[in-house]
Order: structure tokens, then C-alpha cells, then sequence
């Protein structure tokens, strides 16, 4: 049996597209007037903060998009505020470094129109260690850490909307009914698609618990599971349809091919840095949110629309 011809596209909103793209550059999209720089009072005991979250993050994502040191973000934040006019002031180094580990990330999105169409994958980014150069050449004499970022994305405006930050020893399967959870109760859901690592009992009964369908391709010695519950049933269906059809039949007639647009966002994470700067954890589970926050707002700002051409 020959191949599917390989499908081609074309852009149809290039003056928008471009639009957006010579936005993504601007600065100003990170300043806004009315943002609450200083918090109120909390009526606590004790010492008030100076910075709200929004000001802590404001600077984080500056020092994401550069790629600065958190001192050289210091001195570009408070530049780059006296050019515009605003006379706030800034937080120093080590606020920074300490307000990012408790940092509660604000994750922009638009939402969807009707049902979420949400596509799951994981990648690995390095955390500590020798470079790839170096790692092959000398054999990386050095211990090498990686965390391991699980997100699911809408497939429509391809913002994500659930993000978990784990070591790379945990698996992937065990980390979909996290990512369901971030989603709030009210959002019906369509579909959930996903990679073969995902075709477990718990991840086929999670999706089905919150009313949406599963894609995800069963494994090559798969057999079917006792009916028991209604993701298990939902799976057979699955398997029956791919033994019937064909896995690259299955594959074109359940739209898995959509997964693919996950993994180009997963590319475009890394575009931010092949590397994370924080050393502990919970900093850099929240850079990582930051870098997430930033992509969605660059998606925010548009995105290009294809249709299929041939």
C-alpha cells in the first residue's frame, strides 16, 4: 500500500500574521500603565511586600526573553522604566531570587469556542550539567539533570492550558490526570490526544471521567481490557477500530496527526533557552511557567491560518 501524500498549506491571513510577529518584539506589550506594581496593605502582621506578583513577574519574563542574569535584569527593568516615564521602583537581585521560588505565575489564554480540544506531550530540558560538545567529547564527567515539562495545548488557539514540572524519572502516563485537573470542571471537553506512552487504564479512565474522547494509538501488543469502566470501553473501541482499519488508517481517521502541534510548541519552549538557569526546584518550575506565559501571550497576539491546499 503507497504512502499518504504529504499535505500542503497556505497561509491566508499573512498581513495579520506579520502583524503579530512585529509585536512579539515590542516591549511594550510586558508594560502596562494601570498594573499594580505595589500591593495594597494585607492587613497582616509583619513587614509588607514592596512588589506585587505581577511586578516579580513582569521582570522574570524580561530575564527569560534575554536571557539575563537576574542582576543585569535589575538594571534593564529599571532602564527601560525611566524611558517610559514611570517611576516605580525596582526589585533587586535577591528579591527576585527569593520571590521566584513561591512565585504563583499568572498564565494568560483566550479560551476556546465549545469543546477543548486538548493534545498532551512531554519533553526533557537540561538542568545541570555538561554541555552536548563536551558531554561527547570527554564524556561528561559531570552528573547531568533534566526536568521533565508535561503540557497539553488547545488544539484551536494552541495556548496551553495545563503545565506540570516533574523529574525525568517520572513517566508520562502518570502525569495526564494532573493536567486534566488544571482544567476547571465548567470546561467541557472534546477530545484528549496523546502519544502511545499514554494507553494506561488510569489515563483512558481520567479522560473519560471528564467526558471527552481519547486518541491515543494503542500499543503494538495491546489486547483488550476486561469492560469494567468507560475509558476501558472507550479503548477497545479504539483497539477494535485500529486492528480493522489499519494503524496509519487510524491514525488519518481519528485526526492524530493533530499531536504534531504540540510537539512544535515544546520546540518553541526550548527556543527560550536549551537550558534552565535556576538550581533548586521550585525556581525553576517557575521559570518554566514564565516561559509558558510568554508564549501565550506571543499566540495571543495571533497566530497564522492555514488551509489545505493539496
Amino acid at each position: 500500500m503507497s504512502s499518504w501524500a504529504t499535505t500542503k498549506y497556505k497561509t491566508t491571513n499573512w498581513s495579520a500574521y506579520n502583524n503579530a510577529l512585529r509585536l512579539r518584539g515590542s516591549l511594550a506589550i510586558w508594560f502596562d500603565p494601570e498594573m499594580i506594581w505595589t500591593p495594597p496593605p494585607s492587613g497582616k502582621r509583619g513587614r509588607q511586600r514592596s512588589f506585587s506578583d505581577a511586578a516579580i513577574q513582569t521582570c522574570l519574563t524580561l530575564k527569560v526573553l534575554f536571557g539575563l542574569p537576574l542582576r543585569q535584569t535589575t538594571g534593564f527593568v529599571e532602564s527601560l522604566l525611566r524611558l517610559v516615564g514611570l517611576d516605580w521602583a525596582v526589585p533587586d537581585f535577591s528579591t527576585l531570587c527569593r520571590r521566584q521560588k513561591s512565585l504563583q505565575v499568572n498564565l494568560p489564554y483566550r479560551g476556546t469556542k465549545g469543546a477543548l480540544n486538548l493534545l498532551i506531550d512531554s519533553t526533557g530540558i537540561k538542568a545541570e550539567g555538561e554541555g552536548e560538545w563536551n558531554a561527547r567529547k570527554h564524556g561528561g564527567p559531570k552528573r547531568r539533570i533534566w526536568r521533565k515539562l508535561h503540557i497539553g495545548i488547545d488544539e484551536e488557539t494552541l495556548e496551553m492550558r495545563a503545565a506540570e514540572v516533574t523529574g525525568s524519572n517520572v513517566g508520562d502516563a502518570p502525569m495526564l490526570p494532573e493536567l486534566l485537573d488544571q482544567i476547571p470542571e465548567d470546561q467541557e471537553m472534546g477530545t484528549v490526544t496523546a502519544d502511545g506512552a499514554y494507553d494506561t487504564r488510569k489515563c483512558h479512565d481520567a479522560i473519560a471521567d471528564r467526558g471527552a474522547n481519547a486518541v491515543i494509538p494503542p500499543r503494538r501488543n495491546a489486547r483488550f481490557w476486561k469492560p469494567t469502566t468507560a475509558g476501558a470501553v472507550a479503548r477497545n473501541e479504539s483497539l477494535r477500530a485500529t486492528k480493522y482499519l489499519g494503524r496509519a488508517i487510524w491514525r488519518r481517521w481519528s485526526g492524530y496527526h493533530r499531536r504534531s502541534r504540540v510537539e512544535t510548541k515544546m520546540h518553541c519552549v526550548k527556543l527560550l533557552g536549551q537550558r534552565l538557569l535556576a538550581r533548586d526546584f521550585d525556581r525553576q518550575v517557575a521559570e518554566l511557567q514564565v516561559r509558558i506565559a510568554v508564549l501565550n501571550r506571543f499566540t495571543g497576539l495571533g497566530i497564522p491560518v492555514t488551509k489545505a491546499v493539496g
